[in-house]
């Protein structure tokens, strides 16, 4: 197994943001809203959403996911929790431009960075096999890929590549965080992109924990 030395960091962060994720959503006070709209922003579109540094995203309700839109769970990915992980990693300045996409029940949020592009993406399968199914087809057919086991896991089947990708199933969701486009390490502190994509799976798994 490939290890991970940000490990211990990120399961004392899990826990932590296990806390973090339930006091963001019950602040949600809003009434549900149309599915359409799948965060905040305005159109660009083909069905993209386009939002810019300096605000949060992924807050609005909506039902579970359908032909229009996805799910909340899955706009978590776009929402304040791996926004925060991500800027506190890399000690940004402020939010990084965002563009969200919803396609053959996917829903993919791309994060602008200077250094280049990390696509968090979840794909919704209609059950648990179904997504299991999925994700063992992904897996044989990704470049190096190591299964993620043990305590690295959070008890989910899950792999890494190489090129920095991770990719969790849990439930009828598939998360993959690909952060190939971005350098081998980048931040203050030097963090490799395998790491990144590691510790924003665990921040997302950590809201689906508790929200699932």
């Amino acid at each position: 197994m490939k290890q991970h030395k940000p490990l211990l960091l990120s399961l004392a962060l899990t826990a932590l943001l296990l806390s973090g994720c339930a006091t963001a959503a019950g602040s949600v006070t809003a009434p549900p809203e149309p599915p359409t709209p799948v965060a905040s922003t305005a159109s660009t579109g083909d069905g993209h959403t386009d939002s810019h540094g300096g605000g949060h995203h992924g807050k609005s309700s909506a039902p579970a996911a359908t032909i229009e839109g996805p799910s909340d769970a899955a706009k978590m990915v776009c929402g304040d929790q791996p926004m925060d992980r991500l800027t506190a990693i890399l000690d940004l300045e402020q939010d990084p431009h965002t563009i969200n996409d919803w396609a053959d029940s996917t829903f993919t949020c791309t994060y602008h960075l200077n250094e280049g592009d990390l696509v968090i993406s979840v794909k919704e399968a209609k059950d648990k096999a179904t997504a299991l199914t999925y994700f063992d087809a992904m897996q044989a057919l990704a470049k190096n890929a190591t299964p993620i086991e043990g305590l690295a896991n959070l008890g989910f089947p899950a792999y890494e590549t190489a090129d920095g990708s991770a990719v969790f199933q849990k439930d009828s969701f598939i998360l993959h965080v690909d952060a190939a486009d971005l350098p081998a390490t980048l931040g203050p502190e030097n963090i490799t992109r395998n790491a990144l994509a590691y510790q924003l799976s665990t921040t997302i798994l950590a809201c689906w924990i508790e929200h699932p």
